[in-house]
């Protein structure tokens, strides 16, 4: 099942996730879909948080990237209730973009190499050290899980040169060829 992909302004993208216990209802199958989204949305990571559930779970397949780094090619990865202990190595900068922010891509500046202490799939415990694209998009996916997105990493002037575009996307005036769920609006 394809579950549609939460836009930049509904609240749950803004929220601290929550961990979760192997007693998860249904654990393996919203795991499976989360897969199956980020497949068809053609992502190369998948937070929780973006398809409406503030847990501390997200997946990443790289294949997508392997022309770059031919080390990404089969790394395809469950991380629950993940933790990053260490960021280090030089900083870098490349273009990022988001399934929750359809039609925007931003240089971010992100430390090369991290430390991540998580469970996978089946609750066994990783500390794993990561570098390069890898790290770059385990960074990206861990921040949805405290309601950071990448935009709050780029400079001030380009958050105001895009301002206007943010608050576009928020209301739905953007194409994108995937499932999505806009903010529902309060009734008064």
């Amino acid at each position: 099942m394809v579950f549609p992909v939460s836009i930049i302004g509904s609240s749950v993208l803004r929220q601290v996730a929550k961990d979760i216990d192997k007693n998860y209802p249904e654990l393996d199958k919203f795991i499976e879909n989360m897969f199956e989204t980020m497949d068809k949305s053609d992502g190369v990571g998948l937070a929780a948080p973006q398809i409406g559930k503030s847990i501390r779970l997200f997946v990443i397949d790289t294949s997508p990237m392997s022309e770059d780094d031919p080390s990404l090619i089969n790394f395809r990865k469950v991380f629950i209730n993940a933790r990053i202990i260490e960021r280090t190595g030089d900083f870098d900068i490349m273009e990022e973009g988001c399934l929750s922010i359809p039609g925007i891509s931003e240089e971010v500046k992100r430390e090369t190499k991290i430390v991540i202490e998580y469970v996978d799939e089946n609750f066994e415990f990783h500390r794993d050290e990561y570098e390069g694209l890898a790290a770059r998009v385990i960074q990206h996916e861990y921040d949805h899980l405290d309601g950071v997105l990448f935009t709050d990493r780029i400079s001030p002037l380009r958050k105001k040169l895009i301002k206007g575009k943010l608050l576009a996307i928020s209301k739905g005036k953007f194409e994108a060829k995937y499932k999505f769920k806009l903010q529902e609006k309060k009734r008064t």
